[in-house]
């Protein structure tokens, strides 16, 4: 799929008009349907003014395959489940999470001790 056909993709999906989109990069509405009928190029600035205004990186909009990318909810999902998508992260991301999990139950037990500590005086 071409940048072209991506970008009106992304715009119908989103329904915004060719006008919206125009104004928002700075163009006129016969210009930006140029791009959107592959006959003028994007510019860089116009390519990343494009990107945010379809809340994407502009590598996500150049290589689009027609998927938008869904938002991941791991409350809903099972623990087993849960493990195996944060398995998916990288090395690093994986090591911020268990530090932030580390650091949570190590304030709930902090918490649970004063609690029952404090019960007792």
């Amino acid at each position: 799929m071409s940048l072209a056909d991506s970008i009106k993709n992304i715009r119908e999906e989103k329904h915004l008009m060719q006008k919206e989109v125009a104004t928002h990069i700075g163009v006129d509405k016969s210009t930006y349907s140029k791009i959107e009928k592959g006959l003028r190029e994007l510019t860089v600035a116009e390519l990343q003014k494009i990107a945010q205004l379809f809340n994407m990186t502009t590598d996500q909009l150049l290589n689009y395959d027609g998927d938008m990318p869904q938002e991941v909810v791991l409350e809903d999902k099972t623990a087993v489940e849960q493990m195996r998508l944060i398995q998916q992260l990288d090395d690093e991301d994986k090591k911020t999470i268990f530090k932030l999990i580390d650091k949570m139950l190590t304030n709930k037990k902090f918490k649970d001790f004063f609690q029952k500590n404090v019960a007792l005086m």
